[in-house]
């Protein structure tokens, strides 16, 4: 083999290593979808250290993949009590983001659901209201902001969709 066969065989290795981790970042769901009933070393081995990593009440274990601040994504990965994979998807969606109960969700809900924010927070001290910001694509694709307005107890009291 010379050295033009050999170059030629070592950029095609690079290209296809290369597209291989284009795959995981530009199609993680369905990427995470061939690791269901997989460990967590697994889908640690494939994606990374997660952002955020919650305990959830039912036993389960809930990693945060976020893509924010400048990112629209938040990915879940969750774990059931033996530690392997049961789901992955994308949670900065309009219909997962309407699932938040006004009165009813907490901080705490808001975090394991979307992860804990990358935007700067706001505190509006005549509201007494603190707010977490999400980046997302509006089902038409719009560029969007999801903003979670807490009370000084961390319930969540509001939320508004605006542009972004």
């Amino acid at each position: 083999m010379n050295g033009f066969e050999r170059a030629r065989r070592w950029l095609a290795l690079a290209v296809a290593g290369t597209a291989l981790s284009a795959c995981v970042y530009l199609q993680p769901v369905q990427e995470a979808q061939r690791l269901v009933g997989a460990p967590e070393s697994a889908v640690r081995a494939r994606f990374g250290e997660p952002t955020d990593i919650f305990k959830l009440s039912d036993g389960r274990v809930r990693w945060i993949y976020s893509k924010q601040p400048l990112g629209r994504q938040a990915y879940a990965a969750d774990f059931d009590t033996a530690g392997n994979l049961v789901s992955f998807r994308q949670m900065l969606t309009t219909p997962e983001l309407y699932k938040a109960q006004i009165g009813t969700w907490t901080k705490r809900d808001v975090a394991e659901h979307f992860g804990l924010p990358r935007e700067p927070t706001s505190y509006f001290p005549l509201l007494r209201r603190l707010v977490w910001s999400y980046r997302f694509l509006h089902v038409d694709n719009w560029p969007s902001m999801f903003n979670f307005y807490f009370d000084d107890g961390g319930g969540v009291r509001q939320s508004r969709e605006t542009p972004s």
